[in-house]
């Protein structure tokens, strides 16, 4: 992982002049470079001020973050859309198995509603990937969902189900039910339409409203190429081209492996933009 981080590194810096430009001001010296402790990562809010892409790779295709129509957004140009679904599609076979195996839903109002969503792309692509006669986006249609989820369960066909947060305690609040074959994926935010809660408090109401033991999670976002999910317990594994890291709140130049701080990624997969990134996010890696 540091061996190839390092080669694409030197690649990104060479090629991505915003990258260059950020590694210059940070004062790195190449030959610094003997553990990942020591590559510079780029704050996110470049992805909202600037193009952030490698010279010599034409952009094909662009995604944008969600948000208030007041946002500024973040713009993630991706050259090659095929490494993106390489991605998230071997990603899913880690933790899920197989698309084709599911019935997958999804409940993303405010992403189809919005276009160049990254998170719609995906799901798009598993609905595909999946094959299942009623696998789709329904974006409000929640009665339509409750009785495909009863058919569903009925047939003990395994679901997918994965939605913004304020879609899911909609839908759960209106059509309380006990799913014994559905795992339900939040990927969080209420994106401005109610009060934020906890995630604890989420997954406690949509667990008791939908009868599902462990309600998991996907930490994903429009600057990377990859996610993290997480099963049980709130805690959140990456998969092996993707790397998560802390740095101390108050000097950002203090990296660590483990601990608290905010989240910086390593997303291998980010290879025609930029794979080293410091996130807004506060978490703990363990």
């Amino acid at each position: 992982f540091l061996a190839y981080s390092k080669k694409l590194y030197t690649w990104q810096v060479e090629h991505n002049i915003v990258y260059q430009e950020w590694v210059k001001l940070m004062q790195v010296q190449q030959a610094d470079l003997t553990n990942l402790h020591h590559i510079p990562f780029l704050p996110i809010s470049f992805f909202k001020s600037q193009d952030v892409f490698v010279e010599g790779e034409r952009p094909t295709v662009l995604f944008e973050s969600s948000g208030t129509t007041e946002d500024v957004v973040s713009k993630h140009w991706v050259a090659d859309t095929t490494i993106y679904e390489h991605s998230f599609l071997k990603t899913f076979e880690m933790f899920y198995g197989q698309p084709a195996d599911y019935c997958i839903i999804g409940l993303l109002p405010s992403y189809l509603e919005r276009n160049h969503s990254s998170l719609v792309y995906m799901v798009d692509r598993l609905i595909k990937e999946s094959g299942h006669p009623n696998s789709g986006f329904y974006l409000y249609n929640f009665k339509e969902v409750s009785d495909l989820l009863k058919q569903l369960e009925n047939q003990a066909q395994k679901v997918w189900l994965i939605g913004v947060s304020f879609a899911l305690i909609d839908f759960a609040t209106a059509h309380p039910q006990q799913l014994l074959h559905t795992q339900v994926i939040e990927t969080g935010g209420m994106k401005g339409r109610k009060e934020e809660l906890s995630r604890v408090a989420l997954h406690h109401l949509l667990s008791t409203q939908l009868g599902v033991q462990n309600i998991q999670s996907e930490y994903g976002m429009t600057e990377l190429l990859s996610q993290a999910y997480a099963l049980e317990n709130g805690t959140f594994k990456c998969p092996p081209w993707m790397k998560v890291l802390v740095t101390d709140p108050e000097d950002p130049t203090i990296l660590k492996l483990s601990g608290r701080g905010i989240l910086n990624i390593i997303d291998l997969a980010n290879i025609y933009s930029c794979s080293f990134i410091t996130t807004q996010d506060m978490g703990e890696v363990f």
